[in-house]
């Protein structure tokens, strides 16, 4: 079961496909609480943010790809990863704070990098087509 939604941050909007393959108990519980608005952080090249989603680890992945939205159980957020975190190898071996379980991916991730984002900015996580807040 895939689930296209519409991420916005500030003035930007992106596209990006929730997905069960990973994680599909704790995609369950994200596309449940849709839609989300919340204050984007940053670590690095990952934007994170706060969700009203409390999960543990369900097949959690210590190393991420560019693009990969991870659902953070430490900090009950999601992570948007679209290049290297502080703690990161590479942009190919992308270290996430702690494990995440994959929940998605975003497109563009490359425009996501190339965009100026203030912390604090607003986010919001909506079903296509759905409703706004």
């Amino acid at each position: 079961m895939k689930i296209k939604i519409e991420i916005e941050i500030g003035d930007e909007e992106f596209t990006a496909t929730l997905t069960k393959e990973f994680s599909p108990k704790t995609m369950e519980k994200i596309v449940e609480a849709l839609p989300i608005e919340s204050e984007a952080k940053e670590w690095g090249d990952e934007i994170y943010f706060d969700i009203p989603v409390d999960m543990g680890e369900e097949n959690a992945k210590e190393f991420v790809s560019k693009g990969d939205i991870g659902y953070w159980p430490a900090g009950q957020a999601l992570c948007i990863f679209y290049g290297k975190t502080p703690i990161s190898e590479s942009e190919e071996r992308i270290k996430p704070a702690s494990a995440v379980n994959i929940v998605g991916k975003i497109e563009e991730p490359d425009r996501l990098k190339r965009l100026k984002h203030k912390e604090g900015e607003k986010i919001g996580i909506y079903q296509s087509g759905g409703a706004r807040k």
